[in-house]
């Protein structure tokens, strides 16, 4: 195929190409809606044997479009290991491996790859401009958000020492050692809770309100760093549209 074709071909497969891109997202839309629509249906043990035949016979043929697709996408994009790489290279990768995994014999009794079949309905997105701007406004503020990853982190390792130092004589069983106490840090500090986990002493106790209050900040700051970005985002729009 020549290069304007591989040009199209991307085109098409991004919905750009304003004769093709439209009918080509709603087929592939239509593909992944069945996917979802085959995995519940396999999921029902009371279908009869000859349904679950016909389920397993309809995941070939999307395996192979999504194989298909995957392929497309690879050879016509612009820089292959930038998109084999990225974060839908990923996802359109995965909808595919798990299918892959369970043609043989030794991984079928894997759940967790019935699981990752899932992650096809994310395909939902790619073509939404909402998303773009979401996919924008990440990429905006990379630096900040890795730099609040590694700060997350460590709050994280303070915690756990903390309730350990508070704990870990009155509760050895829960909190016995540092790595015991992280599920209980990471509970508090996404401020979840979950209440299998709890501090019974008094510095225990004052202690998990400071983790609180700064788990707060920990859903706060990335989520406000996020939303000014989008917020720039529509402000470019919007003076693209005027202009």
């Amino acid at each position: 195929m020549s290069e304007a074709a591989r040009n199209r071909l991307h085109l098409a497969l991004r919905g750009s190409d304003p004769v093709h891109g439209r009918a080509l997202a709603f087929a592939l839309h239509a593909v992944i809606l069945a996917s979802a629509l085959m995995l519940t249906l396999q999921s029902m043990d009371s279908l009869p044997d000859a349904a679950h035949r016909a389920l397993h016979v309809g995941e070939y043929i999307i395996l192979a479009i999504f194989t298909v697709e995957y392929a497309a996408r690879l050879w016509s994009a612009p820089d292959r290991l930038r998109y084999a790489t990225s974060f839908w290279g990923i996802i359109d990768l995965l909808a595919i491996l798990p299918a892959i995994l369970m043609l043989l014999p030794d991984w079928q009794s894997l759940r967790l790859l019935r699981l990752l079949r899932a992650v096809r309905l994310l395909k939902l997105l790619r073509l939404s401009h909402a998303m773009a701007r979401i996919e924008r406004a990440f990429a905006e503020s990379r630096d900040e958000l890795i730099l609040f990853t590694f700060a997350a982190v460590i709050i994280l390792f303070i915690a756990a020492v903390g309730i350990h130092h508070f704990e870990h004589e009155a509760q050895p069983e829960k909190f016995g050692s540092i790595p015991a106490a992280l599920w209980w840090a990471l509970a508090t500090l996404t401020t979840v809770g979950y209440g299998d986990v709890y501090p019974i002493t008094i510095g225990g106790r004052i202690f998990t309100g400071f983790i609180l209050l700064v788990g707060l900040g920990v859903i706060a700051i990335p989520a406000s760093v996020i939303t000014a970005a989008l917020l720039r985002g529509h402000r470019r729009d919007d003076d693209r549209g005027k202009s």
